[in-house]
C-alpha cells in the first residue's frame, strides 16, 4: 500500500495527528507533569498493585522503558499509542453500524471531548487506557450480536479484564453495558450464544492476580478514590458537579454538530440504521446517568469531573450517527470533518505552545523548569550520577530520574512523615556504601521539608542553584533549587540515623 493511498484513509489522519503529539511534546520540554512523574517513579519496578490505581497502564510503562529508556518519548509513545487505540476501536465499533465516513466520526468525535482531545494530552494516563478499553468493548458487543463466535467472546472478556486493570471504574462502564444489551431480546439471545463462557474464563485470568493482591490491600485502593469523590452530604453541589461534568465533557461536540447540521439534526423522524443497537445506546445511557444520579443521592457523592465519565459516554456520538445515518451524506457532511480536524489541530497547537503561554503570563508551570541545565549542575556540583536522590515533591523526582536514569530517585512529601522517610532511604544508602543527594525546588517547597530532613543528624551543608526557566518573558525569576551532596564515605553520608 502506498503513502498516498493510506493517507486516504480516514483513521490514517487520526493516528497522524497521535504521532505529532509525540514530536510535539518531546520538542516541547524534557519536564514532567504530575501524572507523566507519578508513571516515571512507578514504573521503576513491577507490582501488583500501585496506591489507589490499577497495575497495568504502569506496566505498560516499564515496557516502554525497557525499550527507549526513562523519557519523556517513552512517556509520551505509551500515552498517544493508547489514544490511537482508543480512535482505531471506536473506528471498528462504527464500522459494525456505519460507512466509512461515519465510522470516522463516532471515532473522531471524541477528539472534540476536551476530557480526551485536551485533558489527555496535557496530563493523563489510566483514563485513556480506560477509554480504550470502552471503546473495545463497544466493538466487541456490536460485532457479537451480529455474528456471534467464540473469537469474539474471547476477545470481549479479554478487554473487559484489561479495562479492570486500567481503572477500578471500568465495572461500571460494563455493568450498565451487560444490563443494557440483555434488556434487548436480539442482544440477549447473542450474548448467550455458544462460547459465551469465554468472557468469565478469559477476563477471570486477567484479573485474578492483582484481584488476590486487591482483597488485601482493598483500604490502600479506595481510600485515594474516595477522597477524590469528596463523600458529603451536599445535595444541591454533587448535582452541579455532575452536571458540569456531563454538559463540559459533550457541550463542544453538541455545538459542532448542531452548526453544521442544523435542524437536519431533529426535523425527520429517526431511521436508526439497527434498530436493535439503538435500543441498547438509549438504555445504556439512560443507565449510566441514573447510575450517576445514584451516586449523587445514595453515597454523597459531590466531585466529578469529565475525565471520570468520558469512558461511560465516549460512545454518544456513535449512538447519534447511528441514528442518523442520512447525516453521511448532508451536503454540508464535509464541514463536520474538516471542523473535527481544525479543533484537533487547535488542540495540538495548545499543546505545543502551553510552555510559552505561561512563561509569558509570568507564572511558569512544570514544563519551564530547566531539567537538563539542573542535572548538568548537579554534576557539576559533584553529584555521582548514580547515589540515591530523595526529592521534596514527585515531580522533580521524576524529572532527575529521566536525567540520572541510574540512581534510586524518590519523593519524600507530606504524604508521608518527611524525617522519617528520608532517613530510612538515607539508611539504606549508608548500608550500600552509598552517598546521597537531597533537593527541593523553591516553587513547591512545602513548609518544613528541609527542618524534617535535618532531624537527628548535623547541620546539613546547603547549597543553591539559580537557574533562568525556559519560555518566559524576560524579568520572570530564575527557578531555585536547594541541595545537600553528601559524596560516599563522608563523615555525613556516614552519620547514623534516628
Amino acid at each position: 500500500m502506498s503513502l498516498r493511498s493510506l493517507m486516504a484513509h480516514p483513521l490514517a489522519w487520526l493516528l497522524a495527528i497521535a504521532l505529532a503529539h509525540v514530536v510535539v511534546r518531546v520538542a516541547v520540554s524534557p519536564a514532567l507533569k504530575w501524572d507523566e512523574a507519578e508513571q516515571m517513579l512507578w514504573s521503576r519496578e513491577l507490582a501488583l498493585g500501585y496506591g489507589a490505581q490499577p497495575p497495568l497502564y504502569t506496566w505498560l510503562q516499564w515496557l516502554t522503558n525497557q525499550v527507549f529508556g526513562p523519557s519523556v518519548l517513552a512517556l509520551s509513545l505509551l500515552k498517544h499509542t493508547l489514544l490511537a487505540l482508543t480512535y482505531t476501536l471506536m473506528w471498528l465499533a462504527g464500522r459494525e453500524l456505519l460507512g466509512q465516513r461515519g465510522a470516522w466520526w463516532a471515532s473522531a468525535s471524541m477528539l472534540l471531548f476536551p476530557a480526551l482531545g485536551w485533558d489527555s494530552v496535557r496530563d493523563q494516563t489510566h483514563s485513556i487506557l480506560v477509554t480504550a478499553m470502552a471503546c473495545g468493548a463497544w466493538w466487541l458487543l456490536l460485532r457479537i450480536v451480529k455474528r456471534s463466535r467464540s473469537v469474539d467472546f474471547a476477545l470481549l472478556g479479554l478487554v473487559c479484564g484489561v479495562g479492570l486493570l486500567a481503572k477500578y471504574s471500568f465495572a461500571l462502564v460494563i455493568g450498565v453495558m451487560l444490563v443494557a444489551a440483555l434488556s434487548v431480546p436480539q442482544a440477549r439471545r447473542a450474548l448467550f450464544a455458544r462460547g459465551w463462557w469465554w468472557v468469565l474464563i478469559v477476563g477471570g485470568l486477567v484479573v485474578l492476580p492483582h484481584a488476590i493482591w486487591l482483597a488485601s490491600h482493598l483500604q490502600e485502593a479506595t481510600a485515594g478514590t474516595l477522597a477524590k469523590m469528596e463523600i458529603q452530604p451536599a445535595l444541591g453541589r454533587g448535582l452541579l458537579d455532575l452536571l458540569i461534568a456531563i454538559v463540559g465533557m459533550l457541550a463542544l461536540w453538541a455545538l459542532v454538530a448542531l452548526a453544521v447540521f442544523r435542524s437536519a439534526c431533529w426535523r425527520r423522524p429517526l431511521m436508526p440504521v439497527a434498530p436493535w443497537a439503538q435500543q441498547i445506546f438509549v438504555r445504556y445511557v439512560l443507565l449510566a446517568l441514573l447510575v450517576l444520579l445514584g451516586m449523587v443521592l445514595a453515597a454523597g457523592v459531590t466531585h466529578f469531573e469529565g475525565r471520570w465519565v468520558l469512558p461511560l459516554l465516549c460512545m454518544v456520538p456513535l449512538a447519534v450517527f447511528a441514528a442518523r445515518p442520512e447525516l453521511q451524506h448532508h451536503p454540508r457532511a464535509g464541514r463536520y470533518s474538516a471542523a473535527v480536524v481544525f479543533i484537533a489541530l487547535i488542540f495540538l497547537l495548545a499543546a505545543g505552545l502551553r510552555p510559552w503561554v505561561t512563561g509569558l503570563r509570568g507564572h511558569p508551570d512544570e514544563l519551564n523548569h530547566p531539567v537538563v541545565e539542573l542535572g548538568n549542575a548537579l554534576r557539576q556540583a559533584g553529584y555521582d550520577s548514580v547515589s540515591p536522590i530523595i526529592a521534596a515533591d514527585h515531580m522533580l523526582a521524576g524529572a532527575l530520574l529521566t536525567r540520572f536514569p541510574r540512581a534510586p530517585v524518590n519523593a519524600c512529601t507530606s504524604s508521608k512523615n518527611v524525617a522519617t522517610c528520608i532517613a530510612s532511604h538515607l539508611a539504606r544508602a549508608r548500608t550500600a556504601g552509598q552517598g546521597w543527594l537531597l533537593i527541593s525546588r523553591e516553587d513547591r517547597l512545602e513548609p518544613g521539608w528541609w527542618a524534617g530532613a535535618s532531624a537527628g543528624r548535623p547541620a546539613l551543608a546547603m547549597q543553591s542553584i539559580r537557574l533562568p526557566f525556559h519560555k518566559v518573558r524576560p524579568g520572570v525569576p530564575p527557578a531555585h533549587y536547594q541541595f545537600v551532596w553528601q559524596p560516599a564515605g563522608t563523615a555525613g553520608a556516614s552519620t547514623r540515623e534516628p
